[in-house]
């Protein structure tokens, strides 16, 4: 579904109870939620660049003194964590929702919060309407705008619709909830386990920052309350 590999030289390391730990010169940036006057989720905004690095570590347990970068909280709160999240590649963990011009999978245990999946009534129900072309360019749009991968669009052809994104990680900022959200891994980045095993590969994830999910090492939501349905 996405490409397996990337030639960036870029990673993630997971480590055990401690922080993310990113190699490659991997570009660094707030990504801003932008909202309409409706209050409905559109698009990114960039927001503040962090120097380059070969490597750094982001802080995982949402307590560092030194954002978003870990500045060894976890060890000094005794920060204790299990990766829960599934292996399953994300194709057999979807649920299929097919259109007469477009086919949408969901993973739901990937929710994000990012809202970008609201307007027009939905990015479920304007599947079900593709036929129309205004309800199926803004089903597709929805869909690639979701940080967290949750959400693919499909061709009637069987072809992923997804954004061409870089290797990079972008910082979810929501003015509009009030938070930080999760970190945003873009462009086919390995993330390795603390146990050393790879994730799926993916073109776009987001990881836990605040420590709370219930779906380690990726976001669940919970930043804001937690995992939500399409159907809600």
């Amino acid at each position: 579904m996405n490409r397996k590999t990337t030639d960036s030289g870029a990673s993630i390391r997971v480590t055990r109870n401690g922080p993310y730990i990113v190699t490659g010169r991997v570009p660094l940036s707030e990504q801003i939620i932008v909202v309409d006057s409706g209050g409905y989720s559109v698009a990114w905004r960039e927001g503040r660049r962090f120097p380059q690095q070969e490597t750094y570590a982001l802080c995982r347990c949402g307590k560092s003194g030194n954002m978003p970068f870990c500045d060894g909280t976890h060890a000094r709160i005794g920060f204790k964590v299990v990766e829960t999240a599934s292996r399953v590649p994300y194709i057999e963990q979807a649920r299929v929702i097919e259109g007469p011009g477009l086919r949408l999978t969901d993973a739901e245990a990937l929710y994000a919060s990012a809202r970008f999946c609201k307007r027009a009534g939905g990015v479920r129900q304007l599947t079900l309407r593709s036929s129309q072309p205004e309800a199926k360019q803004l089903a597709i749009e929805e869909s690639v705008l979701c940080p967290a991968g949750r959400l693919v669009a499909w061709t009637k052809e069987n072809d992923t619709i997804e954004p061409d994104l870089v290797a990079s990680i972008g910082l979810v900022e929501d003015p509009q909830a009030g938070v930080s959200g999760p970190i945003w891994v873009r462009g086919c980045i390995p993330i390795e386990s603390a146990d050393g095993a790879l994730w799926e590969i993916r073109n776009r994830v987001t990881l836990c920052r605040c420590g709370k999910s219930r779906n380690m090492p990726f976001c669940d939501g919970s930043h804001i309350g937690g995992e939500e349905s399409l159907n809600k």
